[in-house]
This record gives structure tokens, sequence and C-alpha cells, in this order.
């Protein structure tokens, strides 16, 4: 049986995480739970799976809880973070903890030699150097939870690497795939917190009206696939039904397709190896019977050349780019900048910044607080007036 620690339970993965583990009952036992502050699901999700440890990051709110299930340990902060990551009777952690404070249970998973169910982009994005050499030495596998990254995870089972030409990722273009220039100007936060397909938080919502989720993705693969920046390209398919894919060396491509739901990559992740019966239907060819494609839009859509740019230059630049990227995004959610200014302003600090080698966490931790610090300082302006 598979003995499993949801970092983020109370968020969507985790909730679909237990979701798959309540259907796979005989396979998955639910043995940590770990949230950032939520513990009014917390609770209830604790009535219902018993686990053996909690951590809330909320020191205060660990507090809480604690009072109201204390038959549970409540472990809470950073360290209690890690405490639930490393707990000695699990042997796969679902890291869905969004944000930087994901990052460090995440290595700490990996050096106590738990197998990863990735859904933390941070992870790859800021740490990806860190996180994939701990996992190498360790010899911990990493199985992405990302539907794209699923898919093309899935897509090269039993082939070799020396036979890829390039991976696919695909895009649904979000909300504002066919507006004029025009348009972008005047996007507003109702219509950018609009997804066509996917119900997300606002910060991934925001980003995947950008295409910055997009681009978040792509350093992603650069750094789990192991593969060069020009072998990863980007697809713009708004129907969402494939979800990435992959083109060998003599020019066939092998896709990955379903509905555009997280329940399969997530027990995929769960059961790998193995595949067992799902929650999912079969699949409708007939109702799903258009598929479309476009090149993305890489100068209404700035962002997602920034990414590509960001990994190019390598070091901190990626951990800086995502740090000012997501205080930007929270400008915008309150009225403090126009939708079109998340990329120009972002281009504008990557520009005024030094990339640093990376060393250690302390190396991503600091470029992520600068990035912050100058990425506040930014309010709906022209340009030339950003602090940097």
């Amino acid at each position: 049986m598979k003995k499993i620690a949801v970092l983020g339970s109370t968020g969507s993965i985790g909730k679909n995480t237990l979701r798959v583990a309540s259907h796979l009952k005989e396979e998955i036992q639910v043995t940590v739970l770990a949230a950032h502050s939520n513990i009014d699901l917390l609770e209830l999700q604790a009535q219902e799976y018993h686990p053996q440890l909690i951590a809330v990051y909320d020191e205060a709110k660990a507090k809480i809880l604690q009072k109201r299930i204390p038959a549970i340990p409540v472990v809470s902060g950073i360290e209690g973070l890690k405490l639930a990551a490393s707990c000695p009777d699990v042997n796969f952690v679902v890291s869905a903890i969004s944000g930087m404070i994901g990052l460090i249970p995440t290595l700490a998973a990996i050096e106590a030699g738990k197998g990863i169910g990735l859904a933390n982009k941070e992870a790859l994005v800021a740490g990806g150097h860190l996180v994939m050499d701990l996992a190498k030495k360790h010899r911990v596998p990493i199985i992405p939870i990302d539907s794209e990254h699923s898919a093309i995870f899935q897509c090269l089972q039993g082939e070799s690497k020396k036979s890829l030409r390039r991976i696919i990722l695909t895009a649904s273009g979000g909300p504002f795939r066919t507006f004029s220039r025009e348009q972008l100007q005047k996007i507003t936060i109702q219509q950018a917190l609009k997804h066509p397909t996917w119900a997300m938080g606002p910060k991934v919502t925001i980003d995947s009206s950008t295409l910055m989720n997009k681009g978040l993705e792509v350093i992603e693969a650069y750094w789990l696939f192991g593969v060069s920046v020009d072998q990863i390209s980007v697809l713009v398919h708004p129907q969402s039904i494939i979800h990435s894919m992959v083109e060998f060396v003599d020019s066939s491509i092998i896709a990955q397709l379903g509905e555009p739901s997280m329940i399969l990559p997530i027990q995929y992740a769960l059961t790998y190896p193995d595949r067992l019966p799902g929650l999912l239907p079969s699949f409708d060819f007939i109702k799903n019977n258009r598929l479309e494609f476009f090149e993305p839009d890489l100068k209404a859509f700035r962002c997602l050349h920034l990414a590509f740019d960001a990994i190019k230059v390598g070091g901190t630049m990626p951990c800086f780019m995502n740090a000012a990227n997501e205080v930007l995004v929270d400008h915008f959610l309150n009225n403090r900048l126009e939708w079109t200014e998340i990329a120009s302003h972002l281009e504008k600090l990557m520009q005024h910044y030094q990339p640093q080698q990376i060393h250690s966490l302390e190396d991503i931790l600091e470029a992520d607080s600068q990035a912050r610090k100058r990425a506040k300082t930014v309010h709906s302006s022209p340009l030339a007036k950003v602090h940097v």
C-alpha cells in the first residue's frame, strides 16, 4: 500500500488527490495532511482520513486546530511542513503547496528518500537545479502532476531520450487568445479571472491569461526531462484535449489526450508505474471531434517569451522572474496595474537584474526576496518610471 503525505490538501490539487485516494482506498492510505491556513477544511479532512500527522504553516491557526482535534498531532511553520514531508511512515509525497514555501518541504521529502508527485511549480522554476540534483543523489523518482508534464512523462515511457526531437506543450490560449491589441489594453480583472477551460485560483488564472503559466511550464519541462530549451515548443490548443505531445527523430508524434481534468494525472502519479480503473468516463471522440492548433502570439503575450529568456539566461533569473511576476499579478488583482503592464514591467525588472549562479537554497531565497522588493515598488505608470 502506498502511504501518502498531501502537502496542500485544501487546494484544488490536494482535494482532487484525496478524491482519488478515496477511490483507490485499497491501494492508497492518507497518512499526513498539510496546508497553509484553511483549518476548517483541514478539520473535515482529518475526520474523514484520520491522518497520523497534520501540518499547518500558519502557527496561530495550527494552535486552534490542535485544540479542535487533540488526538492528532498538529505541527506548524516551515519546520512543520518539513516534518510532514519527511514523516517516516510516508513513502510518497504529493507536493501541491503553492508558492516558494512549497520548495523547502519538497527538498526535505527528497532528502528523506520519498517519491515525489510534483504539482508545485516553484520547486522547479526557482530551484530546478537543486531539486533535480538532489533527486538524482537520493535516487528519488519525481512524477509530474501538472497535466502537461504528466502527458509528456506518459508519452516518453519506454522511449530512449536519444530518439526525442522535441517536446510540444499545449496551451488553451486563455480567455484573450482572439483579442485585438486594442482589446488587450482594456482587460478587466473580472475578464481575466474567467478561464475558458480550467477552474483555478486567482493567481494561476491570471498567469494563464498572460501565458506566463505556460512559460513556467516550459522551465519545468527543461528540468524534468533534461532537454535543451530549443527542444521545447508551445502550441495553442483551445480545446485542451491533447495535454501535450512528443515528437521523435523519425517524425513520429505521440500525444496524450483526454477530458480536461486533473483526476487522471493525479491518479497516474499515485499508481505509477501501474494503471488502475479511474473515476473518469471513457473519452467521447464524437463529442470532441474538433481539435485546433495555433502559434502563440509572443508579442501580445510577452510573458511566454520572457520565460524562454529566463531559462536561457539561467542561474537565479527564473526564480527572480517567477517572484516578480507573482507580485505584479497581485498588483493587477488589486487595481494597481493594467493587465498589459504585468509583462512590460516584468521585462524591465528582468533587464535590470544581474542573475547569480545557484549553489544553495539561500541563493534562491535571496533572488526571490530581491524580486519581491523591486516589484513592490512598481505602480501603474510609464515603464521608464519603474523603480529598479
